[in-house]
């Protein structure tokens, strides 16, 4: 399957916390505790190395794991460890979390210190140690990414375009931060024998594209260029975003190593920068506010672990009662109950609240055949195909029309006249394909 980015989709992007003449992101002060999820990651999960009533400080490893596809988990607070329990996070899984009440004083811990890797190995080895995750909403332990052969990636491509309306929380990092954005790139490159990269940003943050180019020109074993790419969504999807930055198309199933590519957040490559300078892991992020319902829209820091309801109250709470409440973007974002059981992770990039009216649904009626959905498709699917496969059933149909390339960025739900939720269906389909294809695998094993 190749990529297709015709037309795509132009939803009204609200950008209300971006821009050179919004504030800056705030540092919220210290919740009272902190719930923090022992899953913070793709991958596996991590085991708590530490017991109630222990005293811990900012920066302290609360858990970890022995799976490769895994990252430690650090205290985003210094105070007491109350409780070891279990919560089910927005996507209904059920994970351990350690529970925190903060002193207040937020204490580093002794143990952080800034690592000096002199070579790749030890590079990789600081990168896990910082608890270092994708910080654009995937939440892929960036150690992993970066362990690729020696020779197979010629070209690291770094994501700024944050695409989905609302979020500007990158953005911000390319203003506020952009010689730790820099720093960063050179650091990956450095360590992993990299030439070449490019920054992809959309034409919608002018400020923020000059400010990288000029930072850009400084560097010195690197050619670092920055492309200002067509403003529209789905534009920092992965796969896009290779593709538009380099015309690599990264083949079905495949990694963006296949094509001789890694990609990056901003704001995960800025944070590798920051670590290695200082030494301080992964314990907070930056987060959007916003919504219809939001009284006071802004960018804020937040300690891993604050729950949601602190949050909003942090953003001087709700003008109107929400209706909705979203973690993460519009487009692709998961619908939360918003109360003090939901707890901010390392990969959530925004906290939305939406009014009665913004938050209505569009009434479903039957397809029309009107083909849009399959116009805006970034991966050349037909989504109206892979929806009637997936309400008949037919799973070997999902999968000859490709369903695992389906990278739910919502485009064709959003397109829809006719209002079918067809990620929706779109993303079991995809389950259905897994689970042939593993039951395929298990019969051709037993013979």
């Amino acid at each position: 399957m190749g990529i297709f980015l015709k037309t795509g989709v132009h939803p009204s992007y609200n950008k209300h916390t971006g821009g050179e003449s919004a504030k800056r992101i705030e540092e919220i002060r210290p919740p009272e505790s902190v719930t923090i999820a022992l899953k913070q990651h793709i991958g596996a999960p991590c085991e708590p190395t530490v017991k109630v009533g222990d005293t811990v400080f900012v920066g302290q490893v609360i858990a970890d794991s022995k799976a490769f596809m895994s990252a430690p988990i650090h205290s985003s607070v210094s105070g007491t460890v109350t409780k070891i329990s279990e919560i089910i996070n927005p996507v209904g899984e059920r994970l351990g979390a350690i529970t925190i009440k903060s002193d207040g004083e937020m204490k580093l811990s002794e143990s952080v210190a800034p690592p000096n890797p002199q070579n790749k190995e030890e590079f990789l080895a600081a990168v896990r140690a910082s608890g270092a995750v994708g910080l654009g909403g995937a939440g892929f332990p960036t150690h992993v990414k970066l362990n690729v052969p020696d020779g197979k990636v010629d070209a690291l491509f770094i994501n700024a375009a944050e695409c989905e309306p609302y979020i500007t929380t990158d953005e911000r990092e390319c203003l506020d931060r952009t010689g730790d954005i820099i720093d960063g790139i050179e650091k990956v490159c450095g360590f992993l024998n990299i030439k070449t990269a490019v920054i992809g940003i959309e034409g919608n943050k002018p400020k923020a594209a000059e400010a990288l180019k000029k930072a850009a020109a400084g560097a010195k074993d690197v050619k670092i260029s920055v492309k200002v790419l067509k403003t529209i969504y789905p534009q920092g999807a992965e796969k896009v975003l290779i593709h538009s930055l380099s015309g690599r198309v990264v083949p079905e199933g495949g990694l963006p190593s296949d094509v001789g590519a890694i990609v990056m957040n901003v704001g995960t490559v800025a944070f590798i920068s920051r670590y290695l300078r200082t030494g301080k892991p992964l314990v907070s992020r930056s987060l959007t506010v916003d919504g219809s319902a939001v009284k006071s829209p802004m960018n804020l820091r937040v300690p891993i672990g604050i729950s949601l309801k602190d949050v909003f109250e942090a953003a001087g709470g709700f003008k109107e009662t929400p209706k909705k409440i979203l973690l993460g973007g519009p487009m692709m974002g998961i619908a939360v109950s918003g109360d003090e059981d939901t707890f901010i992770t390392k990969n959530n990039n925004a906290a939305l609240a939406f009014n009665e009216k913004d938050a209505a649904p569009k009434k479903e009626t039957a397809c029309i055949r009107c083909g849009r959905c399959v116009k805006v498709c970034p991966m050349g699917l037909m989504p109206t195909n892979l929806e009637k496969y997936y309400e008949s059933g037919n799973s070997e149909g999902l999968e000859k029309c490709h369903a695992l390339s389906c990278i739910e960025c919502g485009c064709c739900s959003f397109i829809c006249p006719a209002g079918r939720n067809l990620v929706a269906s779109i993303r079991l389909g995809k389950a259905a394909v897994r689970k042939l294809q593993n039951e395929r695998k298990e019969k051709e094993k037993n013979g």
